[in-house]
């Protein structure tokens, strides 16, 4: 290195490896949680500790009953419902935590990272004071539902969200051809690193 050059920058270091698991036929995003600012989400603040976070989206009735009736995946569907986010927050490696889902991971750029803690950071519903709105406790280990001010529908249905939010991350993948977590998982496997295949 010439006097005076700058360090050379090693490119892969400074991206951020965000993952995407595959619960049957829904689908969650893991991110590290160190590298969420702290203001962003309210997991970020309220799951101190915590190595990573996956978040997760849908109908708000269906996806926190315990039991969901057929009525209620109907209603979901055929009309616009609202929407609830879901975060869990855990650590050790992902792969042992879900440890028998499909995961993939993606190299994501900060600035494509940026995008998408802004996005999901968007989607929170906030209350007369600006605050995001807690719903109760989520459904696996430290988890927690939070109100989202986005309306689930046929053609918003999780796994849209899901790579809508990877969209704004810079993936190349279409949100109107992941209304399943296969049509989802067939696009990401081009684009990412096959961590676990299907079962």
């Amino acid at each position: 290195m010439s006097p005076g050059a700058a360090p050379a920058v090693d490119a892969q270091a400074t991206m951020h490896r965000v993952l995407v698991v595959r619960h049957g036929w829904h689908s969650g995003i893991v991110v590290r949680a160190a590298e969420v600012p702290e203001h962003a989400w309210p997991a970020r603040r309220e799951f101190v500790g915590a190595e990573h976070l996956e978040v997760g989206w849908g109908d708000r009735a269906y996806y926190q009953a315990a039991d969901p009736s057929v009525w209620l995946g109907l209603r979901a569907l055929l009309w616009p419902t609202a929407g609830v986010l879901h975060m869990v927050a855990f650590s050790g490696p992902v792969e042992h935590y879900f440890a028998s889902a499909e995961i993939v991971a993606l190299q994501i750029t900060p600035q494509g990272f940026a995008r998408l803690v802004a996005a999901i950071s968007a989607s929170h519903e906030l209350d007369a004071t600006g605050r995001p709105i807690p719903l109760g406790p989520g459904l696996y280990g430290t988890s927690r539902f939070y109100a989202s001010r986005e309306a689930f529908h046929l053609f918003a249905t999780c796994n849209v969200w899901i790579a809508a939010m990877l969209r704004e991350a810079g993936v190349p993948v279409s949100p109107t051809l992941s209304q399943t977590a296969g049509a989802l998982f067939a696009q990401l496997r081009r684009h990412g690193q096959v961590i676990r295949p299907a079962p």
